[in-house]
């Protein structure tokens, strides 16, 4: 397995391109981020390029209502060009609260929205004109002047397709993520619970994939915390914040996708509860409502011989890109120690 992380984007560059170094060295494979309405990514990703000799670079969300097609195609062969072919390009549609609220267009045709730009972004990348005849857009654009033609990219393309990470929970999505992607980007990950929630939407997408395309690479983990000592606990608390806010919080009541998730790995009394006391204002009764159970099998989070022993679950479901987020003294190290495990 490759090691991969998340890098924060405050806008303290400085800051950044030395921790981006430093994860480089101590081993991490993949460095990612996400974007949602603070600093934009694709800008600190540029500057990170710069900053890094090694280490792949993936945006981790772009989400895919933010921009057009087409410039989310010269993006990503920009930031390629940029780190020599070291660029992974990560989309996901995001949430209807951040798109309509943030940039006030309406969340519609995801599924549909998600494989245009696809194609989009490979008819472009491949050097030829670009014309699309999709479900959300049409290459001309099908209305308006009417004087709208094929273009063709106008620098050189890329020397090969860039690798597409799909950010995607919903069975559906799951589904066309393992028909189109390269890459999955998981979220909330429970190894052992992998199968009944996610098998039936992978068979089926895997499937109808262009065998050429080779097998889905998977992307999942959570919280690091080696040893024992206050970090432990503190890891712990994290990891249930985490999955308290997303369960109970981001979202609707009637319209939470993670909430959705948790019911599926069988949690479905616990998943009302945190919705409910979170929604409500009992924010510190919802995280303690967590199960142990979630923690214990989504992070990792122990002592040494508990740690590989969840390494190799991860490993044995066909996780690729084992993501860790360390917290506690020496990071670094830790990710060292992990590193070294999954190999």
């Amino acid at each position: 397995m490759k090691i991969s992380t998340t890098i924060g984007f405050d806008g303290a560059p400085e800051r950044l391109a030395r921790q981006a170094s430093d994860f480089e060295s101590a081993g991490v494979d993949l460095l990612r981020g996400g974007e949602v309405y603070g600093y934009d990514l694709v800008s600190t990703l540029a500057y990170l390029a710069a900053r890094t000799e090694r280490v792949e670079l993936m945006t981790g969300i772009l989400p895919l209502y933010s921009r057009s097609p087409a410039l989310i195609a010269q993006t990503a062969a920009t930031i390629d060009a940029l780190s020599g072919g070291r660029f992974v390009l990560g989309l996901g549609t995001s949430g209807p609260q951040v798109i309509e609220g943030w940039h006030g267009v309406p969340f519609e045709k995801p599924l549909g929205r998600t494989r245009d730009t696809i194609e989009i972004c490979q008819k472009v990348w491949s050097g030829d004109r670009v014309s699309h005849d999709g479900r959300a857009y049409s290459l001309p654009y099908d209305g308006g002047t009417g004087l709208g033609k094929p273009l063709k990219f106008m620098n050189r393309p890329p020397a090969r397709d860039i690798p597409i990470a799909i950010a995607s929970i919903g069975p559906k999505n799951v589904e066309l993520t393992a028909e189109l992607a390269d890459i999955w980007q998981t979220i909330h990950f429970v190894p052992d619970r992998f199968q009944q929630v996610w098998g039936d939407a992978l068979d089926a997408g895997t499937a109808k994939r262009d065998p050429e395309r080779g097998p889905l690479e998977i992307i999942a983990g959570q919280f690091l915390a080696i040893g024992s000592g206050d970090h432990i606990q503190e890891a712990r608390d994290a990891a249930r914040g985490l999955i308290g806010f997303y369960v109970g919080g981001m979202g609707a009541k009637s319209k939470n996708f993670y909430n959705d998730l948790f019911k599926r790995y069988g949690w479905v009394d616990e998943a009302e509860e945190i919705q409910d006391l979170f929604l409500s204002g009992k924010r510190a009764e919802a995280m303690a409502a967590v199960p142990e159970e979630y923690i214990d099998l989504s992070a990792l989070i122990g002592d040494e011989g508990w740690i590989r022993e969840r390494i190799q679950v991860f490993k044995e479901v066909g996780v690729t890109h084992l993501n860790v987020s360390p917290l506690g003294p020496d990071p670094l190290h830790q990710i060292e120690m992990v590193k070294a495990w999954s190999e």
